[in-house]
Formats: C-alpha cells, sequence, structure tokens
C-alpha cells in the first residue's frame, strides 16, 4: 500500500493535519500504466502514466477540460493513493515477457504540481520504474523536476530502451517543457498558476547540462498571439539556445460547451483582454475543437521552416 508520501507523514497526515491541501481528494484506480496499442510517433511512448488527476496549475485552454480525458472535474486535484502499489504489479509482469518500452509521465496531467513537493507520489514511482529499468519521457512545466534528477540520472543511465530505439536515444530519459507562448505577460494570463517560461527554460538547460536529452513542446500554440512568424521564431530560438534537442508544435484545442470547459473559458478570456481577436479565433475552429485545416498547415509550414533555418529537430528523433 502506497501509505508513506514524505519521510514521516501519510495521506492522512497531510490532508487531516494542520496543513490541509484544499481540492484535493484521493482515489484509488485499478490500473495506473497504460499501453499503447501503437508507439505515440511523436513522443516515442509505449506507455503512458498519470500520477494525479486535474490538475492545480489550471492553465485556462487545458485540452482535457471538457474532453472524455477528463470532463469537468479537472479542476479539481486528486491524488491516486495506491499509484505506486499498482504500479509495481504492473510493471513486474512486463519485466517479466521484457515488454521495456518508453513510459510518458504524464500525458494528461502536470507530474509536479506543488503538492508533489511534499506528497512525493511521481518521486515515488520514478523510484520503481528506476528499479525495473524501463525508459522514460516526462513532460512538465514545473521547477520541481530538478528535485528528482537523482532517479532521473540513473534511468538515463541504465533504462532498457526498445531495440528499435537504442541507435536513435541516447540515454533512458527524455525531458521534456511545455509552452503555449515565450511571453511572460500571456503566460500569466493563460497559465496563472504555473512557472514562468523563464523558469522552465533555465530548469531544461540545468538538465541538458547534466546529459539528458530535453525537448520543447511548442503546444497548444494560441491563435494569433503566440503563432506569429515573430513569436514561433522566438520560441525556437530560445529553445535552442536553453540547450532544446528538439521542438515540437502544435495548435490549440478546444473542448465542450459548459461554463467550466475549456472552449468555454478560453473565449471568455479572450473577449476579456484581447476583443478584438474574439470572432477570428472563432472563426477558424467553427464548430470543431481543433482549428480548420488551412490554419493548422500554415503553422506547421512556418514551424517546420524556422527549425530548419536554426538547425533544430521538430521532432524527437
Amino acid at each position: 500500500m502506497f501509505d508513506k508520501i514524505s519521510e514521516n507523514r501519510t495521506l492522512d497526515d497531510i490532508f487531516q493535519g494542520n496543513e490541509p491541501k484544499k481540492g484535493i481528494n484521493e482515489v484509488s484506480v485499478k490500473s495506473i500504466l497504460n499501453k499503447s496499442k501503437k508507439r505515440d510517433s511523436w513522443f516515442l511512448l509505449d506507455y503512458s502514466l498519470n500520477p494525479y488527476l486535474g490538475c492545480s496549475f489550471n492553465c485556462l485552454y487545458c485540452y482535457i477540460r471538457g474532453s472524455h480525458y477528463g470532463g469537468n472535474t479537472t479542476h479539481k486535484l486528486q491524488v491516486k493513493s495506491n499509484a505506486a502499489e499498482i504500479l509495481v504489479k504492473q510493471l513486474k509482469r512486463r519485466v517479466k515477457t521484457k515488454e521495456y518500452g518508453l513510459i510518458g509521465i504524464a500525458s494528461s496531467t502536470e507530474p509536479y504540481p506543488p503538492v508533489e513537493e511534499e506528497l512525493k507520489l511521481t518521486r515515488s514511482l520514478l523510484e520503481i520504474i528506476a528499479r525495473s529499468k524501463f525508459p522514460v519521457s516526462i513532460l512538465t512545466r514545473s521547477k520541481l523536476i530538478l528535485r528528482d534528477m537523482d532517479i532521473l540520472k540513473k534511468i538515463n543511465e541504465n533504462a532498457i530502451l526498445p531495440p528499435d530505439l537504442k541507435p536513435k536515444l541516447r540515454g533512458g530519459a527524455i525531458i521534456s517543457f511545455s509552452f503555449s507562448t515565450p511571453d511572460e505577460k500571456l503566460a500569466k494570463i493563460f497559465e496563472p498558476n504555473a512557472p514562468t517560461p523563464k523558469e522552465r527554460l533555465e530548469t531544461m538547460k540545468k538538465f541538458k547540462e547534466e546529459g539528458f536529452r530535453t525537448g520543447v513542446c511548442f503546444m497548444p500554440v494560441l491563435p494569433f498571439l503566440s503563432d506569429s512568424e515573430k513569436q514561433v521564431e522566438k520560441m525556437i530560438v530560445l529553445a535552442k539556445n536553453y540547450g532544446a534537442d528538439s521542438i515540437l508544435t502544435a495548435g490549440l484545442t478546444l473542448f465542450g460547451n459548459e461554463p467550466t470547459d475549456c472552449k468555454t473559458v478560453y473565449f471568455k478570456t479572450i473577449e476579456k483582454h484581447f476583443p478584438e481577436l474574439l470572432e477570428k479565433t472563432k472563426k477558424i475552429f467553427g464548430d470543431k475543437f481543433y482549428p480548420n485545416t488551412k490554419y493548422q498547415r500554415e503553422l506547421n509550414e512556418r514551424a517546420n521552416r524556422l527549425c530548419k533555418k536554426y538547425e533544430i529537430k521538430n521532432r524527437i528523433v
């Protein structure tokens, strides 16, 4: 049972003690490690693992709000309290059958929300993964990942890669950071609780200096705010200057029509801060959850051209 989440405290101590964590609930899960039918071509993932449900960073455009991934509960952080116990069992079976593959942490939540500093749930799962010698790919916005560099170094050095990835990856850990804009003021509006873009870049640089493969996920790009030639170029130049091996770029997706769904929240935010952009933003989406084909094609062409110009990969490998 995963009952020790910090040196001397249990979940009950933290949730019922003198330092209550508002908006956090415990949930028990039957599975924590999800096997993909086919390896993800962008992130090279064979498995996905999410220590938490929801995210306290509460980025206004978060795609799981209103989508089938999270419904309308994603604004409430939930801790998968038995995650470590379940992961031990699931990885034990995969080790026996030698089904080694890249584990993506986390595909639908932030693996390092502020409460992780005390709970150490993600850290506990990384320790299990390190012992099982599975490779990992972590996507985060948080500086807290620096705390776990010791474990990530072990994974990077000792993980068993799938045979087809051995010649392509120099280690067993890929550390990536997510951005929607390089602009500090814009980020403050759309990612109010997340570390600043500069803090993320500086954290990535430290991992690069320690020999990790690092990357930038420039997604979602914000229509008419961070998708211009100048803004995309700025993000790519920053990524390269701070040590990214690659930068993946993708457009915004917006789901749902309920008050807390990301489509509703995003359009209200645009109306408040950038009213002149509201109609043209709605127009490229229409009745779909993604921008129209013309917009996506132009964004991809712009990003690929600039990646070529600055000699940085637009794929992990």
